[in-house]
């Protein structure tokens, strides 16, 4: 049995699901080799209470015989992963835009989809708000409304927080954007190593 109600959640949200649907799975739950509580637990959160967690899953398989599973998603990768880019152009258009090497349907497909607003490094709270996009044909490769100490030029480097998890298993290369190469940095060192690169030959061969 496969539950998943959850995105984003601690501990006590898990408790009242369970609390919500077990008595009505009491006849099932006699029947089952395994019980899947689905995905959705901020489980590497600094603030999440594990040790509840694991009193409850072992609750649950001594009362009813079964073994319990729970899909660690994006707690795995949660706060890490920095997507690095720069600006190529500005303009205006209503507002000012500026059109960045990172596409936000190519590389972190969520800010369309889920929508959401991934946190930019050091953002200022106060200057000059310009709306990055990618550099797709599509009409809503958009990323956002950022603020600025001042008007970025071409070359300006930007960088997008906890893009770790669903920006690494989601990205494509539609309209030719190639994708991010994929590097560790070092904090203690401040060293960085390349892991991969990609070319044209990873689109190429995928498709043949």
């Amino acid at each position: 049995l496969h539950i998943h109600a959850l995105c984003e959640q601690d501990f006590e949200p898990l408790r009242r699901v369970w609390e919500a649907v077990e008595s009505k799975l009491e006849d099932a739950l006699t029947q089952l080799k395994w019980l899947n509580l689905g995905g959705g637990h901020h489980v590497t959160r600094a603030d999440y209470q594990r040790g509840d967690l694991i009193a409850f899953v072992r609750q649950i398989g001594e009362r009813h015989g079964v073994e319990v599973y729970l899909e660690p998603g994006e707690a795995i990768a949660l706060d890490a992963g920095i997507l690095v880019g720069e600006i190529l152009d500005t303009f205006d258009n209503s507002v000012p835009v500026a059109v960045t090497d990172i596409s936000a349907t190519c590389h972190m497909p969520d800010v369309i989809e889920a929508p959401y607003r991934p946190a930019m490094l050091d953002e200022c709270e106060e200057g000059v708000t310009i709306r990055l996009g990618g550099p797709s044909c599509l009409a809503g490769d958009i990323i956002g409304d950022y603020v600025f100490n001042e008007r970025p030029t071409p070359g300006t480097r930007i960088a997008f927080l906890d893009q770790a998890h669903y920006s690494m298993v989601k990205t494509n290369t539609f309209n030719g954007v190639p994708l991010p190469a994929i590097a560790l940095w070092n904090s203690d060192t401040d060293s960085l190593k390349l892991i991969r690169e990609f070319d044209y030959r990873d689109f190429r061969d995928r498709l043949s």
